[in-house]
């Protein structure tokens, strides 16, 4: 499997052509070599870091926390407690998004049963949306 071109790397991995192309030029995969002709080859290595890249992607890792994974992936004689870190970051970030997500729901709906359902110019959803402070929360 040393010799799989863009097309067939997308078709195994799942992941668009142009995508691996960005990884390529952001750095999260490395320059693969290429054919005479100056197409690009991939072996299982390459398959493996995209579907790394592309999963921790999916589960919302930052560039730069994905950059971190991909530094102690090359290390396989780092401990697990750096990777750990990492994920634990990550987790912290997702728990303060579901925070910040959960307040504006909560003003959301506040909006919404506060409403006049009259016209738009007595519509509190518009008196809220123009003056933050009528919000109850930070969001």
């Amino acid at each position: 499997m040393q010799h799989l071109s863009i097309g067939e790397l997308s078709r195994r991995s799942g992941v668009k052509v142009p995508t691996i192309r960005y990884y390529e030029a952001v750095g999260l995969l490395p320059a693969p070599p290429r054919t005479a002709g100056n197409q690009r080859r991939y072996g299982r290595a390459e398959l493996d870091r995209l579907q790394l890249v592309a999963h921790a992607r999916d589960m919302g890792f930052s560039m730069e926390s994905l950059r971190s994974l991909l530094r102690l992936v090359g290390c396989s004689q780092a401990p697990c407690a750096d990777v750990d870190a990492v994920a634990r970051a990550h987790l912290a970030e997702v728990d303060e998004r579901i925070a910040s997500l959960t307040r504006l729901r909560g003003e959301l709906v506040a909006m919404l049963s506060g409403g006049r359902h009259g016209t738009v110019a007595e519509c509190r959803i518009v008196e809220v949306l123009s003056d933050h402070q009528h919000c109850a929360a930070a969001h």
